[in-house]
């Protein structure tokens, strides 16, 4: 019994993890050479932020360059970002901290690098900051690239009230 009680919350914490970070839709897929390597980009919705929505581009290696390079199981670690306004912004529970919370996470190697968007936000000047960069276990990736959503002059709804 005990067992299964322990399952059953370790199944709902990963869900629950899980859920909330954003899940990315491709809406673009530029080729950029002969040998298949292509620029993606994908929009992702902020879940705890209903009305802006992230553009992320990053490159896709081919089966060729992979060959080429030798390197079969990473991706670089370039990437930008660029996040508007898409409708009535309604702000749910956002992390307020300097460190800000994670928005979404995908996976650029076959174990330890990830891209990562996290967002901030700036009391002091009102606006949204969100934040793209790698993360690497042995080193980290100095490439990086922000956007910001200014929410001053908005019709904001702060659903746990303005902080």
């Amino acid at each position: 019994m005990k067992r299964t009680a322990l399952l059953v919350s370790a199944a709902a914490l990963a869900a629950g993890m899980f859920a909330a970070a954003a899940s990315a839709e491709v809406v673009g897929k530029v080729g950029v050479d002969w040998i298949g390597n292509d620029i993606i980009v994908e929009a992702v919705a902020d879940p705890e932020v209903k009305g802006v929505t992230c553009h992320v581009t990053y490159f896709d290696r081919s089966i060729i360059d992979r060959l080429k390079q030798g390197n079969w199981f990473e991706d670089p670690s370039n990437s930008s970002i660029a996040c508007r306004q898409t409708g009535p912004i309604e702000i749910g529970d956002i992390d307020l901290s300097r460190g800000g919370e994670e928005v979404f996470r995908q996976g650029r190697s076959l174990i330890w690098k990830d891209l990562l968007v996290k967002r901030i936000y700036d009391k002091t000047n009102d606006t949204l900051v969100y934040l793209a960069h790698s993360r690497q276990v042995i080193e980290g990736s100095a490439k990086m690239a922000i956007s910001t959503v200014p929410l001053y002059g908005q019709e904001v709804n702060w659903t746990q009230g303005k902080p």
